[in-house]
């Protein structure tokens, strides 16, 4: 897997959080240099939230770390240099980002969105 040198954009709409110059791949985990970008600010109290609860470990922290996780998907999306992911699981934290992808969504969802 050639990933080393790529870079990944992440975006709120037409708005750049960031970009990820990959310099670490071990699967399925891609990492690297995250720079931010102008919207990043909007977002940022959402990934150390996440990153938090994805550390704690007291009663009901999976489903606040799932919450945290359903709104960075509503908040932003992750391109890689073909395109954006359906299906990504993202942490920033300072400078450094990483994250896991998928070319299929990782929840199937009935026709009724259950």
């Amino acid at each position: 897997m050639g990933f080393d040198g790529d870079v990944w954009h992440v975006r709120s709409g037409d708005a750049a959080v960031g970009e990820i110059l990959i310099d670490e791949a071990d699967f399925p985990w891609l990492s690297g240099r995250f720079t931010p970008g102008p919207a990043f600010a909007s977002v940022r109290d959402l990934f150390a939230r996440e990153l938090a609860l994805a550390d704690a470990d007291d009663e009901g922290h999976r489903e606040r770390w799932e919450a945290a996780q359903d709104e960075i998907h509503r908040r932003v999306s992750l391109i890689s240099p073909d395109g954006p992911v359906p299906e990504f699981l993202l942490h920033i934290e300072g400078d450094r980002a990483w994250f896991r992808w998928n070319a299929e969504p990782f929840r199937q969802t009935d026709d009724d969105g259950s």
